[in-house]
């Protein structure tokens, strides 16, 4: 067997016993999906320039996956349209904050994150979380990454009690996974502490 085909063989070889579950291919997907919508609103929130403009400079690359392309295209305008609400959120879980010295991406990972956790039903709430506690590790540093997470769970734990529509206009209500099932009117009501 000549040098050439041994090596083509161990190369075929290798990549044969790789083993990628669907999961990890899913999330990795996810992540690269994502990651373009974070360096896309990084785009529009520092050029100003307009969104479509930002979605055809930075998306192009997710065109060939007509799902991964709608989807982050889908977020990269929900989030823009709803930043004023958004932002609001953030501010009243970061009283003690001043909001303009969050950092650039940490603000916008947030934004994403919480968009995701109000208008995105499809996606069950831990994964919102954990893949924007992954970007903010990725775009930023370790402590942002434990600092999104404070947010993100506050704003989580707001979806839980009071529901999605009372937090965002529009907003609809998450399902499955721990939250609401079916009509947010027949939720059970919050049992008050003992005290009177």
């Amino acid at each position: 067997m000549s040098t050439r085909h041994s090596a083509r063989h161990g190369l075929h070889c290798l990549q044969g016993h790789r083993t990628t579950s669907e999961k990890e291919t899913s999330e990795l997907r996810r992540r690269i999906i994502r990651e373009k919508v974070v360096q896309a609103l990084y785009a529009h929130e520092i050029s100003g320039d307009p969104v479509d403009h930002v979605i055809r400079c930075i998306l192009p690359s997710l065109e060939g996956n007509k799902p991964a392309y709608e989807f982050a295209r889908k977020l990269v305008i929900q989030t823009v349209e709803h930043t004023v609400e958004i932002d609001k959120i953030i501010r009243a879980k970061v009283a003690n904050w001043d909001f303009k010295r969050i950092a650039v991406l940490d603000r916008i990972i947030l934004r994403m994150g919480i968009c995701e956790l109000l208008y995105f039903r499809e996606i069950p709430p831990k994964v919102s979380m954990n893949e924007a506690i992954e970007l903010a590790k990725l775009f930023s540093t370790e402590r942002s990454g434990q600092f999104i997470n404070g947010v993100l769970d506050a704003v989580l734990n707001d979806v839980k009690s009071v529901g999605p529509d009372r937090l965002g206009s529009g907003a609809v209500a998450k399902t499955g996974r721990g939250l609401y099932d079916g009509d947010q009117t027949q939720r059970v009501p919050r049992v008050k502490s003992g005290r009177t």
